[in-house]
Formats: structure tokens, C-alpha cells, sequence
């Protein structure tokens, strides 16, 4: 029996998506189902579940030698357990053993939803050639993951690279992670948005109050939507920057609805950058938009997936895309 494929998992506070990945890292199957992220543990499983049953009844089945899994964290890789802040309904939920069980035994790998968006990028995306890397989701939340060596490093528990709760503002506002000053509490898209509000910023007629609003206000030459966004790409150079110093990455590939705004992000960030990298080795560091989309967490979840042979104990080691 040919067991070439694998099967991926990418939950969030939205969604629950899963797929059939080859080897190439193309999806041949879908299965998708919506997050109940303010019920109970089992509600939330039982989605998990649903989605895998969808999988499972596919005839490519039978070629699945390994689960994926991309999450939104904290994650902790190294119990097989998880604790997303938008499900509260999961403290500590045992997913790898139970995805383990209700695939019959496979070998399951587990990441944080920004490390997995790295495993992709890396492998099929803007970082693919590049051997240290930090790729970065800057939307709802901003959560991100390192490639060091050539190889995703998603560290003992699954987070490494949570460049989100950097602090780059000591005397910042409290993030919700109880620290302060935290990139994602100045650039994650619902930041933007409260800043521009807090500031003066008025909607549009059709109300609508996103970041993706205060973008296109920006474009149009919006002084408070434009300060807005100077503020976040501040922010992100300096997390950036940060972390370039400390790990020596050649290239920063951001992703996510934040991202999408182009310009009015990464020609801010590119100029502040300037100013946070400074030193010899961190002077050519690349920025780029992602590429991967949002497919980028399921083809990102089936690169860990590959790492993990069949047969072995549940759970996830460090892993390299193929």
C-alpha cells in the first residue's frame, strides 16, 4: 500500500479546516467545518472530528500515513496538548492523542498556527532558498515562526518565533497577554483600527470600522489612517529587526489580512527598518509579502506532518519542510 500522502489539520477560532497533501504539497482533498470556539471541549472536538470523518471517507484515505496539525496557541508540542486564546473552551486539551485515536493510531505533529504558515512559506513560499527565516501572521492576532539552518524550528513547545508579544513599547499599553507594549497590541488589524478610531478616524457610510477600512482610508490620504499604520510597521520593524539581531535571519515574510494592505504596510516598514537595523549583519535583511494564502496553514501543517514516520509515538520533533 502506498502511503505517500498526509493529513492536515489547521484549526482556528473560525474555522476548522483539513486536508489530503501529497508530497508536493498539493491538496487533493478538502473538508472544512466552522470553529464553535465558545462551547464546551467536546463541541469543539467533535468539529475536529467531523472534519476528519470527511477526510477519512475520501478513497485517498488509505494513502495517509501521518496527521499534521497547525493551531491557534498557545500549543504545547511536547504534551500534545493546546490552549488557543479564541477557543476557551480547550485548557490544555489532550488534540494529539485524540486525533491520534480517531485516525486509528497515526503519528500526529503539532505546531503553532504561525509556525505552520513558516513551514509553508519556507517550503513552496516567499522563503523558499532562504535558510534563516522569520515569517510572520499579522491579522487578529500576529503570531509567526523561525527556519534556523535551513530548518523550521518550532521550539521545545511548538511557539518559537511568537514574535506577537515581543515588547517594543516598555511603558505600552497592557496587552491582553499581560505584558506591555507588545507588537501584536500596536499591529494586529483590530489595533489599527482602535487606533484610528481613538484618534479621529470616521468610517465610511457603510460603517465599516477594519483595518482593512482604515487602509483604503489611508490610500485616499487619510492623515489619521496613515498614522495608523505608520505606528504598526514601526512596530513590526522593530520586533523584526529585534529578532534579525538575535538569530541573524536573511529575510521577513509577512502574511495574513494585515498584510494585504500593501504599500500603506511595507513602505512604512521598510523605511523604519532603516532606522532598527543597523548593524552590519542585519543591514540586508529582506522583507516580502507571503504568498502561500490561506492555504499557507494546511500545506504548512503537512510539512510537519512529513517529519513524522509512521509508526512512531505521538507528538512532534523539530522538522524541516520536504
Amino acid at each position: 500500500m502506498h502511503t505517500d500522502l498526509v493529513a492536515a489539520l489547521d484549526i482556528g477560532g473560525t474555522k476548522i479546516a483539513g486536508a489530503l497533501v501529497d508530497g508536493g504539497g498539493t491538496l487533493l482533498h478538502r473538508a472544512q467545518r466552522p470553529t464553535p470556539a465558545h462551547e464546551d471541549a467536546e463541541t469543539v472536538m467533535a468539529a475536529v472530528s467531523g472534519v476528519l470523518s470527511e477526510l477519512k471517507a475520501s478513497t485517498l484515505w488509505s494513502r495517509v500515513s501521518a496527521v499534521g496539525i497547525g493551531s491557534a496557541g498557545p500549543v504545547d508540542a511536547s504534551a500534545g496538548t493546546v490552549s488557543p486564546v479564541n477557543v476557551p473552551g480547550w485548557r490544555g486539551f489532550p488534540l494529539v492523542e485524540r486525533v491520534g485515536a480517531a485516525t486509528g493510531g497515526l503519528a500526529v505533529a503539532l505546531v503553532g498556527d504561525g509556525v505552520a504558515m513558516t513551514a509553508a512559506e519556507h517550503w513552496l513560499g516567499a522563503a523558499r532558498g532562504y535558510d534563516n527565516a522569520l515569517c510572520m501572521v499579522v491579522s487578529t492576532g500576529v503570531g509567526g515562526g523561525l527556519v534556523l539552518g535551513g530548518k523550521l524550528h518550532p521550539g521545545p513547545s511548538g511557539n518559537a518565533g511568537h514574535i506577537g508579544h515581543i515588547s517594543v513599547d516598555l511603558d505600552g499599553d497592557l496587552c491582553p497577554c499581560g505584558a506591555r507594549g507588545c507588537v501584536e497590541r500596536l499591529a494586529s488589524g483590530p489595533n489599527i483600527a482602535r487606533r484610528a478610531l481613538e484618534n479621529g478616524w470616521l468610517p465610511g457610510p457603510d460603517g465599516d470600522a477594519t483595518a482593512a477600512a482604515v487602509a483604503a482610508a489611508a490610500r485616499a490620504g487619510d492623515p489619521v489612517a496613515v498614522a495608523s499604520y505608520e505606528r504598526a510597521a514601526q512596530a513590526l520593524a522593530a520586533g523584526i529587526a529585534a529578532t534579525a539581531t538575535l538569530a541573524e535571519i536573511d529575510i521577513a515574510v509577512i502574511g495574513g489580512g494585515v498584510a494585504g494592505a500593501g504599500d500603506v504596510l511595507f513602505a512604512p516598514l521598510r523605511r523604519f527598518l532603516r532606522d532598527y537595523a543597523t548593524l552590519s549583519f542585519v543591514q540586508q535583511l529582506t522583507v516580502a509579502p507571503a504568498v502561500m494564502g490561506t492555504d499557507a496553514g494546511l500545506v504548512g501543517a503537512a510539512a510537519a506532518a512529513s517529519a513524522v514516520r509512521p509508526g512512531r509515538a505521538n507528538g512532534v520533533r523539530a522538522v524541516a519542510a520536504p
